[in-house]
């Protein structure tokens, strides 16, 4: 038997390596494992949008991603002759307006290495095989490529571990959803012919869509749906004369594809665990949550599952907050799950419409729609992942006195004070009440006085306000932080 570890990571994808980075971070002792050999060297998930950004922001470990990447600032839906409409990224309200466009490839190797700084080493061709929870601890058995086995025990368990998810399977939770009963093509190569390169490109030609996304300068991914599947057997992987006719048939003239990096044929997959735990086992990502590529979200949502969880984990772990604090994460992770499943859905079934007729209509309230700057604001704030919120969390509470802006539950805006090695809540408000605050619960709450005074905030470790009310509701805030305080 091994000896204890706080945190056992099943998977070191992007959620997994977000996961142990964050729990790192905060001095938890974690141990990531994953049966493959080594990182993908498949572009994947393709885009780390505005939300994502500003977390890792916080966390003090943006810049390498954004070294790596490249910024797309819109995109254009056309029907291969004529532009429908367009959606500029340029006012999303964040520091980061753009979609940071980095093949996973890459997103997965700044990961890796930010947390080998923290050192911490992926333990590879090492798969969790199961696991008891034991109420006081988990029991899991890893097994090696050698088929050498071992025996640990870990304070929590967090599957990060994808569709096929052996910490889901091991729960007994049920993965509900469906396959869709179409096929598509991928491609990653290179494309000539295709301006402006810092745009994602959609042709929503008659007989199917056909979209373009940037990875770096003259390379892009292709993918295009091929309609009703005509058997259950999976589609062959398209070959690049094959891609290219299809660009040639959808597209505008003059866009050629070469040096193919990758070529695959896929079906979406729409699946969701109603909760996200259970005991002293968590999922996160792919591992609860699987949907539509439409809008780019999944990736991005995963790893907002991970900056979630790995906050609340850390304050229990420390012994400063109850462990009921964990409760609160499957509410507010499925909650937002249910709403990207649905837009990414929607996204898609606007997309792969087949009736003239109805074609029509789509491009006209379209391009009607989108002709009004507000709402194409609100569409880029959208896919930015800047409208989640926790409105109907146990861990959002009003104060007497309603304050003006943001409001409780809502992503607060404004970049928060750096907190080195600690999760902990940031009062904001006037000087004397939030100091009080910080001094009455050192390890749960930092100081940022307004230079306004004005009202009275607690914003939680993830950027999010967990109270808010006027500076006259001190006392409010302190039953919330008692509430939470061991």
């Amino acid at each position: 038997m091994a000896g204890n570890v706080s945190v056992l990571i099943a998977g070191a994808g992007p959620v997994g390596l977000t996961m142990a980075n964050e729990l790192a971070r905060h001095g938890i002792s974690v141990r990531i494992v994953d049966p493959a050999a080594a990182r993908t060297d498949k572009s994947k998930a393709l885009v780390l949008w505005s939300r994502t950004l500003e977390l890792f922001d916080h966390g003090g470990y943006v810049d390498p991603f954004l070294a790596a990447g490249m910024k797309a600032h819109g995109a254009q839906m056309s029907n291969g002759k004529d532009v429908i409409a367009r959606i500029s990224l340029d006012d999303i309200e964040s520091a980061y307006p753009y979609a940071l466009m980095i093949p996973q490839s890459d997103t997965e190797r700044v990961l890796e290495e930010q947390l080998e700084k923290k050192g911490v080493k992926v333990e590879r061709t090492v798969a969790l095989e199961s696991f008891k929870d034991q109420g006081s601890q988990v029991e899991a058995v890893l097994r090696k490529a050698s088929g050498e086995s071992e025996t640990l025990t870990a304070d929590w368990l967090v599957g990060c571990d994808g569709a096929h998810s052996v910490v889901r399977h091991g729960l007994g939770f049920t993965f509900d959803g469906t396959t869709q009963p179409s096929d598509w093509y991928l491609a990653d190569g290179h494309i000539s012919g295709l301006n402006p390169q810092d745009q994602l490109h959609i042709f929503w030609h008659k007989d199917g869509i056909l979209a373009f996304f940037p990875i770096t300068e003259g390379r892009w991914r292709v993918i295009a749906d091929l309609g009703p599947a005509q058997s259950d057997a999976h589609c062959p992987d398209p070959t690049l004369q094959e891609v290219q006719a299809l660009i040639t048939l959808r597209g505008t003239d003059g866009i050629v594809i070469k040096d193919a990096y990758w070529l695959a044929a896929f079906r979406i997959n729409e699946r969701k665990v109603s909760q996200y735990g259970r005991g002293r086992a968590f999922l996160a990502g792919d591992a609860a949550h699987i949907h539509s590529p439409a809008g780019g979200q999944g990736m991005n949502t995963g790893m907002q599952d991970a900056f979630n969880l790995a906050w609340k984990l850390s304050l229990v772990i420390g012994g400063v907050c109850k462990p009921a604090l964990l409760d609160s994460y499957s509410v507010e992770r499925s909650a937002v799950g249910d709403m990207v499943l649905r837009n990414a859905s929607r996204l898609t079934d606007a997309a792969i419409i087949r009736n003239p007729i109805v074609q029509g209509l789509r491009n006209t309230v379209v391009k009607f729609a989108l002709g009004f700057p507000q709402l194409g604001h609100r569409v880029a704030n959208l896919l930015a992942e800047l409208d989640i919120g926790y409105p109907k969390s146990p861990l959002t509470v009003e104060g007497a006195h309603r304050p003006s802006g943001t409001k409780a539950g809502e992503r607060w805006s404004k970049r928060l004070p750096p907190d080195p090695g600690k999760a902990r809540f940031t009062a904001i408000g006037p000087a004397d009440v939030v100091s009080g605050l910080a001094a009455k619960f050192p390890q749960l709450v930092q100081a940022a006085p307004a230079s306004d005074g004005g009202d009275l905030r607690l914003v939680r470790p993830d950027g999010y306000v967990g109270f808010a009310g006027a500076a006259a509701d001190r006392t409010g805030a302190e039953a919330y932080l008692q509430a939470l305080k061991v």
